[in-house]
């Protein structure tokens, strides 16, 4: 073995040949040092040969991780949605607010571990440390893949979980809440007579299509087809910061919420009274209506403009207390409760998966299952009814 050991104090270090540089010609050694005895040395020393026989010896890098992170994010951002990318950028955050003044090769199992443990203590949920870890991972594999580094400090960490209790475990059989037949023929007839401008027209699309709020936000009138009774889903809106003048169209969540839905001919009834409207709302205010063609446009200050979630949560909030509802329910469960009433009309799970866009969704499943269950018990009780009166 070409190098050489020597003591400093009271540690060992050595210092061993790696190779030939192919700009200078001269050969490249390699120090390492704070072994506490020279038999230590010894041994990582003959590990190093031994990767460097087999070819498998990477030269870590002194680059920094706040460095690398912001290199990554950049290639990051060229393959992914903007609303992904954001996602990204908080969560490779959290992970610099512990890393960000160490080097990538400092950063250890244990010390990884400790931020994930550190995380859980501090009261993050389960999603969020879940999501910072899967940033981490992806950051770290990178790493490994440019050899900046030879170990991949995720490699084995566990996310920390919480000791159920009974009670907890209980409750978790509980079903997602959403919308029983009668409480949502409340609820749209409050927002027919009770709503603010669009309110049925928005609510009633939401109930009867099951699309998210960001694909209805998203919506433009080249998408629905009066004739065949469709609406075509394409795309979603995405606007984090409610900015009117920033959002951006995007492709939607998945390749599978890409689809054309059926629309009940009464929705279509309304949207067509819509559409009138807004063509008069048009014709008056020609010259500063933002013509993109949107379905649920503004009719305020910024006439034409895709409405924001945000306004439509806070409409929804408003409707729920008006009828005496739960006042916690989201547009979001209005999918939900479209899941609940197809399946108790006998729409089997893959049709409504389909209609949702979706291809696994254990929520769905979920409420699917809650329902159907009650169905076939209502089936063998009323089963068993027949027979004592034969």
């Amino acid at each position: 073995m070409q190098g050489y050991f020597r003591k400093r104090g009271s540690t060992w270090s050595f210092t061993i040949d790696i190779g030939i540089d192919p700009k200078t010609g001269k050969r490249k050694q390699k120090t390492c040092s704070g072994f506490r005895t020279k038999k230590d040395a010894q041994l990582e020393a003959a590990k190093l040969q031994q990767e460097l026989s087999q070819g498998t010896f990477i030269s870590e890098k002194d680059t920094k991780f706040k460095d690398f992170v912001k290199e990554w994010l950049r290639e990051y951002e060229n393959t992914v949605k903007v609303s992904t990318v954001r996602v990204r950028e908080h969560e490779s955050g959290r992970l610099l607010s512990y890393f960000g003044g160490l080097k990538l090769k400092q950063i250890t199992k244990k010390m990884y571990q400790d931020l994930l443990y550190d995380l859980f203590e501090k009261g993050y949920a389960l999603n969020t440390i879940s999501g910072i870890h899967s940033t981490g991972r992806m950051i770290f594999k990178k790493a490994i893949e440019l050899e900046l580094i030879k170990n991949d400090p995720t490699q084995y960490a566990k996310i920390p979980r919480a000791i159920k209790t009974v009670e907890e475990i209980e409750s978790e059989k509980e079903i997602v809440k959403y919308l029983e037949k009668e409480e949502l023929a409340l609820f749209l007839t409050t927002a027919k007579k009770q709503g603010l401008d669009r309110d049925y027209e928005i609510f009633l699309t939401l109930a009867y299509s099951g699309v998210r709020v960001g694909e209805l936000c998203a919506l433009m009138w080249k998408d629905i087809s009066f004739n065949d009774h469709t609406v075509t889903i394409t795309k979603t809106y995405y606007n984090p910061r409610n900015i009117v003048r920033d959002y951006q169209i995007l492709p939607p969540k998945t390749r599978n919420s890409k689809r054309i839905i059926d629309l009940d001919p009464a929705v279509l009834k309304e949207l067509e009274k819509l559409k009138i409207r807004q063509s008069e709302i048009k014709m008056l205010n020609r010259n500063t209506y933002y013509d993109e063609g949107f379905v649920f446009a503004k009719t305020g200050k910024y006439l034409g403009y895709p409405e924001f979630i945000k306004t439509i949560q806070n409409r929804m909030t408003r409707l729920l207390k008006l009828s005496g509802l739960n006042y916690k329910l989201t547009p979001h469960s209005l999918r939900h409760t479209h899941t609940s009433l197809l399946a108790e009309a006998g729409v089997g799970i893959h049709e409504i998966m389909e209609r949702l866009g979706h291809v696994e969704d254990d929520i769905t499943k979920r409420v699917y299952l809650h329902v159907t269950k009650a169905m076939k018990t209502e089936a063998s009780k009323k089963f068993g009814e027949l027979m004592r009166y034969l």
